[in-house]
């Protein structure tokens, strides 16, 4: 259960409201500060409908920190919006193989995404080596991109944790199709 009430626009001021226009859970703890909420959204909708980065290695990142970080809002939500931008339940299982090292077929470049996601997650930063590969994959705007998605997204995950949101029942079949280990 959320250590925070979930708010409802009739909650909010009203030039607060549009902050619920996706009412999902997170966004309803959020607004009970309604500043960082709109500070918290500006960062996430750059990197959702801003970035030139390719959404689906974008969504590959964000279901990496997610895994690796064991939050099951992340992950349910983030396995279901993977689907809609190409990340398949092939990638996903690929990705769970790929974290236990387990040969997979995703391509170079995915590999490499879910490498550096890795090491920024566990580690605090990418490896020189990873970092110069990718930058030599992407150029300088889209590692920039990159990097700014794992570490907001490692981020989300904590601020996740900490307010305990719960997964929403429309999104708990992610969480059952692909469950994190015992």
């Amino acid at each position: 259960m959320a250590r925070v009430p979930y708010l409802e626009p009739s909650d909010l001021a009203p030039e607060d409201q549009d902050l619920l226009k996706r009412p999902i859970w997170l966004f309803k703890a959020l607004v009970n500060s309604p500043k960082a909420a709109r500070a918290f959204s500006g960062l996430g909708g750059y990197i959702r409908y801003g970035s030139k980065l390719d959404p689906r290695l974008r969504e590959l990142a964000i279901l990496q920190v997610g895994w690796l970080a064991r939050s099951p809002y992340e992950w349910s939500h983030h396995v279901k919006l993977g689907h809609d931008f190409g990340v398949s339940d092939d990638d996903v299982q690929a990705l769970i193989d790929d974290t236990d090292g387990k040969p997979t077929t995703l391509d170079p470049l995915s590999k490499l995404v879910l490498k550096g996601a890795r090491e920024m997650t566990s580690n605090g930063a990418m490896a020189e080596a990873t970092f110069a590969a990718l930058q030599a994959e992407l150029g300088n705007e889209l590692v920039v991109d990159l990097t700014l998605t794992i570490g907001f997204y490692n981020a989300v995950v904590r601020v996740l944790g900490t307010l305990q949101i719960d997964v929403e029942p429309e999104y708990q079949p992610y969480m059952d199709r692909f469950p994190f280990p015992a």
